[in-house]
């Protein structure tokens, strides 16, 4: 089994974040550079043989695969490794809201607050305990060994991976896993 991480595209939170305070952008979509990261991407992608497709349930790494692999190889959404939450861009939103978004794909199996959200806290701005961040990353990482002998592409974020592989991963930067 050959397993790809992919960064998603710049975020419209990644373009304006400076550091200092959250511009409240809640579940960021990509920036037009974005789009065009993922579709220079997609590019390198035609020689690897791509089999299947795990995305973050966030916009932008949702953007980012159906930019890079929309017939290419099925995306599945699944969470686990989606954005340690720390800024307003890391809040997700409902699987009905994904739906009407992207309804050529299956968000039922969701539960209706998937992202940090203690006590049905919902949309505010809950920062994610490290090691809650923690435990959730060891057990994606764990999912990892069901995934078969195919070939997959994992889109996400840049602290779920530099948890996993130590180091941050530029936007739409590939880096062979496995």
């Amino acid at each position: 089994m050959t397993i790809y991480f992919i960064r998603h595209g710049q975020s419209e939170f990644n373009a304006v974040f400076q550091g200092g305070g959250d511009p409240m952008i809640f579940d960021a979509p990509l920036t037009p550079l974005g789009f065009e990261q993922a579709a220079e991407a997609r590019k390198s992608m035609a020689d690897l043989n791509i089999k299947r497709v795990i995305t973050s349930p966030l916009t932008r790494a949702i953007q980012t695969s159906k930019t890079i692999f929309d017939g290419i190889a099925p995306i599945e959404v699944r969470t686990g490794h989606h954005e340690l939450l720390s800024h307003s861009c890391d809040v997700g939103r409902t699987p009905a809201e994904l739906q009407a978004d992207f309804p050529d794909l299956t968000f039922d199996h969701l539960p209706a607050e998937w992202w940090h959200a203690p006590n049905g806290s919902g949309r505010e701005v809950i920062r994610e305990p490290t090691p809650v961040f923690q435990n959730r990353i060891a057990n994606f990482v764990s999912d990892l060994t069901t995934l078969g002998d195919e070939a997959v592409a994992i889109i996400g974020h840049g602290n779920a991976f530099q948890e996993i592989i130590g180091f941050m991963l530029h936007n739409c930067q590939v880096h062979q896993y496995r």
